[in-house]
């Protein structure tokens, strides 16, 4: 059962992060920054075809903001870019069980990461 503002979700991907790390020669790179509260999350995109077939993120920040970054990484891979793009912040806070209004920024962090990666892949592929 959650103890505090948080879910066992969030508690689970803060304690037990998925995919963090970084993927060399990555197809899409994406960084993004909140000055407010200071987090950086930066993502990385490998892509086979138009389906992202590995991600893997580095997060400074607080555990909400890791939380979303694990949780964004387990629902875009596997998905193609169309779908990757279709995710919300508030689909990642709704996978996490939901996040305290004051947190729901790091969810916003996380789609703005994986659309900056996107772009990033886009251009390196002349897309963009």
């Amino acid at each position: 059962m959650a103890k505090g503002p948080y879910s066992d979700k969030v508690m689970d991907h803060f304690m037990n992060p998925r995919n963090m790390g970084e993927i060399e020669e990555a197809d899409g790179v994406g960084e993004v920054g909140n000055p407010a509260c200071g987090d950086v999350m930066k993502l990385y995109l490998k892509i086979e075809g138009d389906r992202i077939v590995d991600a893997k993120f580095k997060t400074f920040g607080c555990g909400a903001a890791i939380a979303s970054s694990s949780m964004t990484t387990e629902l875009i891979k596997g998905k193609t870019i169309d779908e990757a793009l279709s995710i919300s912040n508030e689909a990642v806070a709704e996978a996490l069980g939901g996040l305290p209004p004051a947190k729901q920024h790091c969810s916003v962090l996380a789609e703005e990461a994986l659309k900056v990666a996107i772009e990033d892949y886009k251009k390196k592929k002349g897309q963009g």
